[in-house]
């Protein structure tokens, strides 16, 4: 019979087990009457023959044992016996069972939401065919445009084109626009607005990917042909559903983007969330109609402006290295071969050095991946640490109870069970406390989850990121459940299970006090050392936290509310004066309500990305290393920031389109890119001659306060100022400095800018404070989560302590009631108590500070303003511990102080 087959016949038996027993039962009472009457035949009496009859058949008991070997579920039998006798085993022992069940919820529970977590940002795959075979040219996840001369992360579209063709390697590319398009565009013809994530793709991306549509079709690359002539668009599932409520006639409507209206064309597989993870577009357009959806970015033609991202997906039999040797062959062919190629001597030098790197795209992009990969492996190891410590505490919990059981161990190995079996029973009691745990520790991942996603998202809502159960982290969870209850289950119960059989049945004790002190004395030690681990780490992570806070970013974010404003969707083009009329008016309503200090407009506040470009000073040497951000801002920019200025004089009036192009810039760049002397008056250039841009000369009229820009941890870089009357820009943020109460201001603010267009969508409103806090939230998600651990790993192993003090004063009360009739006082037996309390937790913290030394060096990297050892997290860690410590041990000690020696001597 082959596997299968003895399997389905096993499985056959098991099921029907009922109806074989009673054949069973009633085959051997049909033989045991016929050989009884072939004996009354013989000459024998009934109960004579009855007996010779059993005799001559065998023990029956036995034989029915060797049938169910036979049947091949004797084995499980056997488990459900042993299962069922320790669920009655752990309802005796409550208080027992549910600190265990508690601890291992909160170590599995751990484990499994963050590697839940690891698994959605760093391990799965895309949603997509084969998705092994796709790479991407570069390895950096840059977004944004450029116009940098043999640039290696973005291309251009002309670039993308002529690489598909000439291309050996790849059977399919694709080209992606690397930033989403947020666009609060309408749906059908609906009067309100809302917000749509557009991904602008290439009419390849689909078929490249191997991604199919589940209604209607894809784009295709007649889509992607000619420039603004196929206004349609693929939607995603989620979209479908919550915009559309799941609409069959789904192919029927249409969204309107800026002043184009778009056809809805087919809606994407359920599972496809696109290319990036963390990100979900909405709704994903060809890149022929880039430059028609808000904000209008990018441009179609130009060979130059790079934004794209190129991926391809590798023919069969070629090699990494086959294909990135093609590719940068093509690559240096397809720049110079443009005829608006600037080929100057430094760009060709540039160009020959340049090497072009691939990076698989089987897992996708991802921002989230680059900033939490670090933390979330830290708190892998985090919470692998706090299971290990719950670990050792259920292991000392069911030392004590298999004390208490010594007894019934010892009865049942003198009635002739075997030790293995013994064993086996109590293993399978761990087991069922470990899968009880795990279940409950399931549940509190679930619900963990979704507060990590926040956290992640930095919002109320989860974001698109899916980090719920799958069969992979099903299975971590089983493999995490079974290795725990090898852990805990394994030493007690090998430990239980060594018994001096007469003594246990004498005294119903196990092994004496002093064979299984050092065991639960190791276990304890082994606490407080994992405990000085993790509490030192959380000390860092609250201090880096505090640190980061600390920061002094050049302007105050305190009392500062901030927005975002859509003027796209007034369908105006840049440069249009009527949106300058636009800003000034809101400027000038918000500055006039009460409360408000001032408000300006700006392209950027903080950490929101930037527009960044090389300068030139005339007579200074030309670094094109030096990357300047330029912010556009309004008048009431520097007072709203309270940044202040240096020298010079602020923007005005007189700073209009038609008049000499200003700029305000930083201390920092005025100190270091202009020669000695004061730069008000002077003049620099936007952009370098072999650029694609001509430059643009700017006159300096003041020098700002140095700010951090993008990242508090950096120091301040180049920053310079331009009016927006002088550059046109489709305005995001409004900042408002404010008195009183935000959510106050907020509705007033709110009123003033639809007072001046009630079209104007307005999101993301929060304090300039909560902005700054969002640039280091990989940090407060350590900190705070550490932290968490922390307390809980310390209130673990108090537990722990207090276990086992309380064991060895019970276990010792007969002695502490004779030393006290002796005369020894009851203080100095408290005394001794605590005594061997602070010995413990000095072991474990000598034991644990190796470890813990080399766990702050691998954390280095995520600390900030810390000294190399930081002695003050390493005492305030050591304080803490020592106080949980002797706070664990005060009752077992205040127990002992208080035995009655009458009472002890009489019991003993």
């Amino acid at each position: 019979m082959s596997m299968a087959g003895e399997w389905r016949r096993r499985l056959l038996m098991f099921l029907n087990r009922g109806r074989f027993q009673r054949e069973l039962d009633e085959e051997m009472r049909l033989h045991l009457e016929l050989r009884r009457q072939q004996q009354m035949a013989a000459g024998l009496g009934e109960e004579a023959a009855r007996q010779s009859a059993q005799r001559r058949f065998g023990n029956v008991t036995r034989m029915k044992e060797k049938s169910h070997m036979a049947w091949g579920w004797n084995w499980l039998e056997s488990f459900l016996q042993d299962a069922g006798y320790g669920v009655r085993s752990m309802l005796r022992t409550r208080a027992v069972t549910v600190v265990a069940l508690v601890s291992l919820a909160l170590g599995i529970g751990a484990n499994t939401a963050i590697f839940s977590l690891l698994d959605a940002v760093m391990l799965r795959s895309l949603p997509v065919k084969e998705p092994q075979q796709l790479v991407k040219l570069g390895i950096e996840d840059w977004d944004g445009i450029t116009d940098s001369f043999a640039c290696t992360e973005l291309y251009s579209y002309p670039f993308y084109r002529q690489f598909q063709r000439k291309n050996e390697v790849f059977s399919d590319t694709a080209a992606i626009f690397s930033l989403m398009n947020d666009v609060h565009g309408f749906v059908d013809n609906r009067q309100e607005s809302e917000m749509i994530h557009v991904q602008a793709v290439s009419g390849t991306y689909f078929q490249t990917l191997g991604v199919g549509a589940q209604i209607g079709r894809t784009i295709n690359e007649a889509d992607d042909s000619s420039e603004g002539d196929h206004p349609i668009v693929v939607i995603s599932n989620d979209f479908w559903k919550r915009n559309l409520g799941g609409d069959a006639g789904v192919l029927n409507h249409k969204l309107k983007l800026g002043n184009t209206v778009f056809d809805v064309v087919g809606v994407a597989p359920t599972e496809f969330f696109g290319t990036k993870v963390g990100e979900a577009p909405d709704a994903w357009a060809p890149l022929s109609m880039a430059q028609l959806i808000p904000p209008h970015w990018g441009n179609y033609k130009d060979n130059f402006s790079e934004s794209l991202y190129i991926l391809g997906r590798l023919k069969p039999g070629v090699t990494i290295e086959q294909t990135t040797a093609n590719v940068n062959v093509l690559f240096p062919q397809i720049l110079r071969g443009f005829p608006d190629a600037k080929l100057t001597q430094e760009n060709v030098a540039r160009l020959a050095k340049t090497h072009v790197q691939l990076q698989s795209m089987a897992r996708g992009l991802s921002d989230l991946r680059r900033a939490y990969s670090e933390p979330l492996q830290i708190l892998m190891g985090i919470v692998a640490l706090v299971l290990l410590i719950a670990c050792a505490n259920i292991a000392n919990l069911l030392l004590a109870r298999s004390t208490a059981r010594a007894r019934e161990l010892a009865v049942r190995q003198a009635l002739g069970a075997r030790r293995m079996r013994i064993i086996r029973q109590l293993l399978t009691e761990s087991l069922l406390l470990a899968l009880a745990g795990g279940a409950l520790g399931s549940g509190f991942a679930a619900a963990a989850n979704r507060l990590l996603l926040r956290m992640i998202s930095q919002g109320t809502d989860t974001g698109p990121l899916d980090a719920s159960l799958n069969w992979r982290l099903l299975g971590f969870t089983l493999v995490v459940t079974m290795c725990t209850a090898l852990l805990f289950g394994t030493l007690p119960a090998l430990r239980a299970t060594r018994l001096q059989l007469m003594e246990s049945l004498k005294s119903g004790r196990g092994p004496s006090g002093a064979g299984r002190t050092p065991l639960a004395k190791i276990l304890v030690t082994s606490q407080v050392a994992l405990s000085l681990v993790l509490m030192v780490g959380a000390c860092q992570f609250l201090r880096t936290l505090v640190n980061l806070n600390r920061v002094d970013t050049g302007f105050n974010k305190e009392n500062v509310l901030r927005l975002n404003i859509d003027s796209n969707i007034m369908g105006y083009k840049d440069g249009d004066p009527r949106l300058t009329a636009l800003f000034e008016e809101i400027e000038s309503r918000v500055n006039a309500l009460p409360g408000v200090q001032a408000a300006s407009f700006s392209a950027f506040t903080f950490n929101e990305g930037s527009w960044n470009s090389s300068i030139r000073v005339p007579n200074m040497p030309v670094d094109r290393n030096v990357n300047v951000v330029h912010n556009i801002i309004g008048n009431g920019y520097f007072k709203t920031m309270q940044i202040p200025l240096l020298a010079g004089r602020n923007f005005g009036p007189q700073d209009t389109a038609t008049s000499q192009k200003v700029a305000i810039i930083s201390e920092h760049m005025a100190r270091n890119l202009f020669s000695a002397g004061s730069p008000i008056g002077r003049t620099y250039f936007i952009g370098l001659e072999e650029g694609v841009s001509a430059p643009r000369e700017q006159l300096v009229i003041g020098v700002a306060r140095d700010v951090k820009f993008g990242n508090v941890e950096k120091p301040a870089g180049y920053i310079d100022y331009l009016p927006y009357t002088q550059r046109e820009w489709g305005f995001g943020d409004f900042e408002v400095r404010y008195t009183g109460e935000f959510s106050a201001i907020s509705n007033e603010v709110r009123e003033a800018i639809h007072a001046a267009d009630r079209r104007l969508p307005i999101s993301h409103v929060m304090t300039l404070d909560e902005q700054v806090s969002h640039s280091f939230a990989n940090q407060t998600i350590i900190a705070e989560l550490s932290g968490f651990f922390a307390v809980v790993a310390v209130f673990l192993s108090c537990i722990g302590l207090y276990g086992l003090m309380s064991y060895l004063v019970g276990r010792r009360t007969g002695e502490i009631g004779i030393r006290m009739a002796l005369g020894a006082n009851r203080a100095k037996v408290g005394w001794q108590v605590m005594r061997e309390i602070g010995l413990l937790v000095i072991a474990g913290i000598v034991v644990g500070l190796p470890v813990t030394l080399f766990g702050m060096r691998l954390v280095q990297g995520m600390l900030y303003g810390l000294s190399r050892n930081d002695p003050l997290s390493l005492t305030a860690a050591i304080a803490i511990l020592m106080f949980a410590g002797l706070a664990a041990g005060y009752l077992p000690a205040r127990r002992a102080s208080r035995v009655d020696p009458v009472v002890a001597l009489r019991d003993e």
